[in-house]
């Protein structure tokens, strides 16, 4: 199995046999999801579980091995950040075959997936709520500074920078965050948009792109699906003297996650603003939700509502400079 990362937690003095849990996740060097493996990490500890985590690398055949490898071993129940969300119904089959639970996190299986098995559950944030403050966002800053309609047209010409294809999160925070700004009362028009997977370093080869290509007159602001995009965006304005302190050479970015980078950022003016993406609730209510099946536990004592059988949701929040 490959880059494992192990967690050892053991019960002081309950003599209970370990709960022994395999959580995969689809690329460990993702910034959210650090914060959502330490938050699982730390409340396995609480819990006195022995957590395994293993890096799919981004490669669903790298991730199908690994949940073939924790059944073998004989784990009490699965936690699988999906590489390709399509997944999951094979997924699901195997842990029904060895009636093993398994909690789905921040990818999430279409309900009709989630209804073959009894003990298949989805643990994430609704990704529209994300979109709608995204776009909120970019409306409130356009309302407090009309100056930012360079033309004065009442629309506000934006990139929009898209994470991974075919992901729910790409595709609703998409939607939505255009929809909110047109709620808004402005005309959204796209003038740029292209998928960056979630990437820092991606997102910088294309906006860079497009602003050699549009011209930044033709820019009014960035809509990132996430902060390693929008910060790769702040990364090309800085480079082209945006951003930097001179409110005549600005144009608003935003992201989604809160990440600590991303946080940073804002209190320097790079960043207008992102969406708290609450990966430590998520991977508390994870492993606490993985622990309840495991053990036969009422999931109602888990401190987490659980919606229709099957889904646990954390909200959104909008964060800004100062908070």
């Amino acid at each position: 199995m490959l880059a494992l990362v192990l967690v050892l937690a053991l019960c002081c003095c309950s003599g209970a046999e370990e709960i022994k849990i395999g959580a995969c996740i689809y690329r460990f060097n993702d910034a959210f999801m650090l914060r959502f493996r330490n938050a699982m990490a730390e409340e396995s500890g609480n819990a006195g579980a022995v957590i395994t985590m293993a890096d799919g690398q981004d490669d669903q055949n790298t991730q199908d091995a690994q949940i073939d490898d924790f059944i073998a071993n004989g784990v009490n129940v699965l936690i699988v950040n999906p590489v390709d969300r399509m997944s999951s119904q094979a997924i699901i089959d195997k842990a029904k075959a060895a009636n093993i639970p398994v909690v789905f996190i921040n990818r999430e299986p279409t309900p009709e997936m989630l209804a073959t098995y009894d003990k298949a559950y989805y643990i994430g944030a609704k990704a529209e709520e994300s979109g709608t403050q995204s776009g909120q966002l970019i409306a409130d800053y356009f309302k407090a500074h009309p100056e930012a309609d360079k033309n004065h047209d009442g629309k506000i010409q934006f990139v929009l920078l898209r994470g991974q294809n075919g992901h729910q999160d790409m595709i609703l925070r998409s939607k939505y965050s255009v929809e909110a700004i047109r709620d808004a009362g402005f005309e959204p028009v796209e003038v740029a948009g292209a998928i960056a997977n979630w990437d820092k370093f991606e997102a910088m080869t294309i906006m860079n792109a497009f602003f050699m290509a549009i011209g930044a007159e033709n820019i009014e602001a960035v809509i990132a699906n996430n902060d390693e995009m929008a910060l790769g965006a702040v990364e090309v304005l800085k480079a082209n003297d945006y951003n930097t302190g001179n409110p005549e050479a600005y144009i608003p970015v935003v992201g989604v996650d809160a990440n600590a980078s991303a946080l940073e950022e804002m209190k320097t003016g790079g960043l207008l603003g992102t969406v708290l993406n609450d990966a430590e609730n998520q991977g508390t209510a994870a492993v606490r939700l993985a622990v309840a099946l495991a053990s036969g536990k009422d999931t109602g004592s888990i401190g987490y509502g659980i919606t229709d059988g099957k889904y646990i949701w954390v909200p959104y929040r909008k964060v800004t400079r100062g908070e």
